[in-house]
């Protein structure tokens, strides 16, 4: 579409369970993405009689498998990342849920609604919605239970009002309501003219809409679709040189509504988050990219936990906290944090079943001792909370700290760092780990129900890494566990 900025849908699958077979495959292959291991997920999906590939004249056509990745993207199954300079899928909260509850239609059907009630523009997947600033689907949501439109929306009115907005408020939204319910006073001809007089700029719209979007979502059992009773041909622009016959599309007059199985739960939602929320900046002046792309698909709400059974309680709701709280006091705001980074480290460790941490602090001691119960070694805790980098490890005094309590090796916790403190830890039994990274590894833990962290997996990591940062094997770990 030409001309003013509009929502850019995706279009290379209605189905589900394709994308679902994607993320299994994902799943079960430890979710690397490189082109030697999309050629290999090509190669799979070639030979499986439920799906095969778009082909082209290249030897190896990845194009298919690309597509397919973006989209798990797109409807918040995870996104791509580089671990330890590898491409990787890592699986979002709620993308680890949907799989696990796999066999089970109705949980699944509000696993998916919550995934697109948290599909936001900005979208990481998504370049064209860059220049919005909305959460697209909680508007369609309202839309469909405003009892004023019927608990309907018609194809057209997506074409016509809802592609342009780009900002949400409680005024913006009864307006569009007012635009809505006056264009349901024009009869279908009136509509049909105006599709056809901006054909050229609507045909590519409707078509993603109508014969991609639509049926993804009502394959999912989100949507019910009406085809309607009337439709019209709409052609795409064509090049002056073409000799081919234009590419014609059949756009119909029909409607969607909500499943009346979804409803429920969708008011829910609703009544809990507002549709006008503002979302998240990509490009926020104050978070790393790939932390504002963590937090965008780290959407795990409770009322979901409870509606398919899932043990959603208080333990688990506070624990949930500890991870984010790692983080925000790392960074250490002001200058006010410190404190609170160590205490919260302290409960961290204590997270581990095999490890009895206890906060110190003090001149000249460790901010936290640690005790791993399976061998009764000791080993050091240091919280290096800072606002900028941390630009420098004292060595010397961090085998002081350890001889005073008998610690084998110190693990230095830090939200960023200067290289150059890396030659600072070398040959020392003193290990860096990110803020970020560990909260990540007891975020997982947490949503998959782990309450018995055994510490041996990270006391493996550090014994074989001493002198450097473990922050990408134990990234790695994370990735390998939970995906």
């Amino acid at each position: 579409m030409q001309g003013k900025k509009h929502w850019v849908f995706k279009k290379h699958t209605n189905s589900i369970e394709k994308l679902i077979d994607v993320a299994i495959y994902l799943k079960s292959t430890k979710a690397g993405i490189s082109i030697s291991d999309k050629t290999k997920m090509f190669e799979q999906f070639k030979n499986n009689s439920k799906y095969t590939p778009r082909t082209s004249l290249r030897d190896k056509p990845l194009d298919a498998m690309t597509h397919r990745l973006n989209e798990l993207s797109y409807y918040m199954f995870g996104y791509s990342d580089k671990i330890d300079g590898k491409d990787k899928f890592i699986f979002s909260p709620l993308g680890n849920l949907y799989l696990k509850y796999i066999g089970n239609r109705e949980s699944i059907q509000k696993i998916f609604a919550t995934m697109l009630f948290s599909i936001q523009f900005p979208h990481p997947a998504s370049a064209p919605s860059e220049t919005f600033h909305l959460y697209p689907y909680r508007l369609l949501f309202k839309l469909l239970l405003d009892k004023r439109l019927d608990e309907t929306v018609y194809n057209f009115e997506v074409y016509k009002y809802l592609i342009y907005i780009d900002e949400m408020s409680e005024d913006i939204y009864e307006n569009v309501v007012r635009q809505m319910l006056e264009e349901r006073e024009k009869s279908n001809s009136d509509q049909f003219k105006y599709l056809k007089e901006n054909e050229h700029e609507i045909v590519k719209t409707a078509y993603e809409w109508q014969y991609y979007v639509s049926k993804l979502l009502s394959d999912s059992g989100i949507l019910d679709r009406y085809e309607g009773d009337e439709n019209i041909d709409l052609y795409h622009p064509q090049k002056e040189t073409s000799k081919s016959a234009p590419t014609k599309r059949k756009i119909n007059n029909g409607y969607i509504k909500l499943n009346e199985n979804i409803k429920p739960y969708i008011e829910l939602l609703l009544n809990s988050y507002s549709f006008s929320e503002i979302p998240l900046e990509l490009g926020d002046h104050f978070k790393k990219s790939s932390d504002v792309v963590k937090e965008i698909y780290s959407f795990y709400p409770d009322i979901l936990l409870k509606e398919i059974g899932e043990s959603a309680d208080e333990i688990q709701t506070q624990m949930l906290k500890l991870p984010k709280l790692i983080e925000a006091y790392s960074n250490n705001p002001n200058n006010e944090t410190s404190d609170s980074f160590e205490d919260i480290l302290e409960e961290a460790f204590n997270m581990f079943i095999n490890v009895d941490a206890k906060k110190l602090s003090g001149a000249g001691r460790t901010d936290i001792e640690c005790i791993y119960l399976t061998i009764n070694e000791k080993f050091a805790v240091e919280a290096k909370s800072t606002a900028n980098k941390l630009i420098g490890i004292n060595a010397g005094r961090l085998r002081r700290h350890r001889l005073l309590i008998g610690a084998k090796y110190t693990i230095v916790v830090t939200p960023r760092y200067v290289p150059s403190v890396k030659y600072d830890i070398a040959n020392e039994n003193i290990v860096i780990i990110k803020a970020n990274t560990l909260s990540e590894y007891f975020y997982n833990n947490i949503i998959s129900n782990n309450r018995a962290i055994d510490y041996q997996e990270i006391q493996n990591i550090v014994i074989n890494n001493l002198g450097e940062d473990i922050s990408c094997q134990v990234s790695e770990l994370t990735l390998s566990k939970f995906g």
